[in-house]
Formats: C-alpha cells, sequence, structure tokens
C-alpha cells in the first residue's frame, strides 16, 4: 500500500511537471496555391468606343411655295418617294386664272407691238421722201422699243404664273424615306411664309455623330497616321453597336473629322458613315461606335478578374522570381470582351495571378500554379 501511494504521488508529479513546460509553436501554413499567366505579347487592334447618334445623310424640308388650299395628300405617310413624285395636291384655280390673265395681258402688248412695228414701216418711205418729221419717226421708233418692252414684261409675268400654277402640285424634292404629313386637307398653307408639309430623309447609307475629347482626339490624330494606319484618317474602319448591345452586321467608315475643338465642351465632332440598305438604323437613335485606330505590335491582355481598377489605372499581383507577389500598377486600355488590354506596366516572361487573388498578401510567398 505504501509502495503505490508512493507511485501514484511520482506520476502526479511528473504530469504537474509536464503541464508545466511550454508548448512547442505551431508550424507556418503553406503558401497559398494561385493561378498565374505568363505575360506575353501578340498584336491588337486598338478601338476607340464612343457614344453616338444617328442622322439622316440628307433631309429635305417639303414647304409650300404657293398660298392656297390643301385638296389631296398624294402619299403614304411613312413610305419612301421618289424624286418628283407628288406629295400634295394645292387648289389650282387661283393660279390657272391668275396665269390666264397673263396670257391675255401677252396678247394684247404682242398686239400693241405688231401695231407699232407696222407704223415704223409705214413712216419709213415717207421720212426719206420728207412727208413726215424726224420727230414723228423718233417718237413712232420709241413707242415700237416700249411695246416690245412690254410684251417681255408680260411672257416674264405669264411664266411666274405658269410657275405658280406647276407649284401647286408639290413634288419630293428626293428621293427616301417621306415622314408624317405636317398638314391636313382643307388647310390653308402660305408660300411667303413657306408652310412645312412634310419631311424627307435619306437612310441610305446614314451618318453616326459622335464627339471625342482634345486629348484623344490628339492621340487618335496620330495612331491614325502612323504605320499600318497611315492616310487612313478618313477612312478608318468603324463598327457599331445597336442600343441593345448587338453588333450591327456592315461595318462603316469615318468619312468627317472637324479640324477644330469645341471651347465650350473641349471635344472635337467626328463622323462615320454606315450602309442601311434594310432601312434597320433610324435618325435620332442612340449606339455606340468603335473605331479600329490601328494595331499595336506588341500589346499584352489580361483576364478581368486578374485586374483591380483603381482611379489611377489598375493593379495586379506579379510574382517573383522566388515565388514572392508583389502588388505592380499598370496602365489600363481598352476592355475586349472579358480581358484587359494593358498599354504599359509589364514585360514578356513576367507571371500574373489570375486565380486565387483573394488568398494573397503583399511580399507573401505563394504557390503558383500555370493556367492553361
Amino acid at each position: 500500500m505504501i509502495k503505490s501511494g508512493l507511485a501514484r504521488r511520482v506520476g502526479a508529479a511528473l504530469f504537474l511537471a509536464a503541464c508545466s513546460k511550454s508548448a512547442p509553436p505551431a508550424a507556418a501554413p503553406p503558401p497559398p496555391e494561385v493561378r498565374v499567366v505568363v505575360v506575353a505579347t501578340e498584336p491588337i487592334a486598338k478601338t476607340i468606343e464612343l457614344p453616338g447618334r444617328l442622322q439622316a445623310i440628307r433631309t429635305s424640308e417639303v414647304r409650300a411655295r404657293v398660298d392656297g388650299i390643301i385638296q389631296r395628300r398624294l402619299y403614304t405617310e411613312g413610305t419612301d418617294v421618289t424624286a418628283g413624285q407628288a406629295l400634295f395636291a394645292i387648289d389650282p384655280r387661283p393660279a390657272r386664272a391668275q396665269a390666264s390673265a397673263a396670257s391675255a395681258a401677252l396678247s394684247r402688248a404682242e398686239a400693241t407691238a405688231a401695231n407699232a412695228e407696222q407704223d415704223i414701216a409705214r413712216y419709213k418711205g415717207l421720212v426719206s421722201q420728207q412727208a413726215l418729221s424726224q420727230q414723228e419717226y423718233d417718237a413712232a421708233t420709241a413707242r415700237l422699243r416700249t411695246a416690245q418692252a412690254d410684251v417681255a414684261q408680260r411672257r416674264a409675268e405669264l411664266a411666274a404664273a405658269r410657275l405658280n400654277l406647276g407649284y401647286t402640285t408639290v413634288t419630293a424634292p428626293i428621293s427616301g424615306r417621306a415622314g408624317r404629313a405636317e398638314v391636313t386637307e382643307g388647310a390653308l398653307v402660305s408660300g411667303g411664309q413657306a408652310t412645312l408639309l412634310t419631311r424627307i430623309d435619306q437612310l441610305d447609307p446614314i451618318y453616326a455623330n459622335f464627339s471625342q475629347s482634345s486629348s484623344a482626339v490628339l492621340d487618335l490624330r496620330r495612331q491614325l497616321t502612323s504605320g499600318a494606319a497611315r492616310g487612313r484618317l478618313t477612312s478608318a474602319p468603324v463598327h457599331m453597336m445597336l442600343e441593345d448591345g448587338t453588333p450591327y452586321r456592315s461595318v462603316g467608315r469615318l468619312d468627317f473629322f472637324d479640324m477644330s475643338i469645341d471651347s465650350t465642351t473641349g471635344s472635337a465632332a467626328m463622323r462615320a458613315v454606315f450602309p442601311n440598305p434594310q432601312r434597320q438604323l433610324l435618325p435620332g437613335q442612340f449606339v455606340r461606335v468603335r473605331v479600329d485606330a490601328g494595331v499595336r505590335p506588341n500589346g499584352v491582355r489580361l483576364p478581368q478578374r486578374a485586374v483591380t481598377v483603381t482611379p489611377n489605372g489598375g493593379n495586379v499581383f506579379v510574382v517573383g522570381a522566388k515565388d514572392v507577389a508583389a502588388i505592380r500598377q499598370v496602365k489600363l486600355g481598352q476592355l475586349d470582351g472579358d480581358e484587359w488590354v494593358i498599354e504599359s506596366g509589364l514585360t514578356p516572361g513576367e507571371r500574373v495571378i489570375v486565380d486565387g487573388v483573394q488568398k494573397v498578401q503583399p511580399n507573401s510567398p505563394v504557390k503558383p500554379v500555370v493556367a492553361k
């Protein structure tokens, strides 16, 4: 009994001694596994995406040129019309009466001129025989010239009356899509006030108007006049995105580049022209355009998830030679799909973390795995 008690006391003492010793430090966790891509260069088309509005390539306002009452509308609103097609009929009776009066006045003037010519023919022989004074002959000659001038004036008045009579049928000045009629049958229109009747828009091709900041204009001008894009300043390819995000199937071209900067907005106007054979594009429609500004021969792309966007550009994690992650600031270019184009900040061969960024701390070791 004495021995067993002693053994228990010795065991308890040894247990307390073991508990009093400090536990060994825990082992450091392994570095997190991340997926990286190796930076490589490739030719990348440089594009500039901007918002814009569509505009008809030609717009004509059809207006009244004579006074009168609208009798009929001769076209269907919202349909295509051809140049010279009748659109409105104005009551022609007043204009026809004016033309008849002008014709009668011309006949009277011609009769007067014919009588004056006969007088001159008779007076010539009398003057040579000194049976008529030279003063009377000169007066007859003046009457003939006055009659001839009156004939010319009456002919001009008749031509103007016939022209006004022709204006009672309002025709389309250009071919295109005719809009809604601004007047109805029975409306009084004025030629002096040029009453608006309707508008005609030519929609094929169609313009896309947009603008760019002055600094970007200078950069774009340099890009379009250098390298592969040299000589294509006013013919650079332009792509279009519709309001719902779908791409327009036809490629346009840059056809206008304003040479001055708007002092109020600090931007320059630009314009592209697009084919529109199906009349799918309409004036006033909002679109986004992409201008092809040449090709960058040594471009770099990175997945969007690898880049943290900041007010000064973007940040990425780069894995160094000893597998230590470090933050690198890069200059971002355009966002092409789900990839960023990197303007500067990376060199070929560097490893950039694309997956597992949330597990990485700056200047900490990682276990890189090359992503496919």
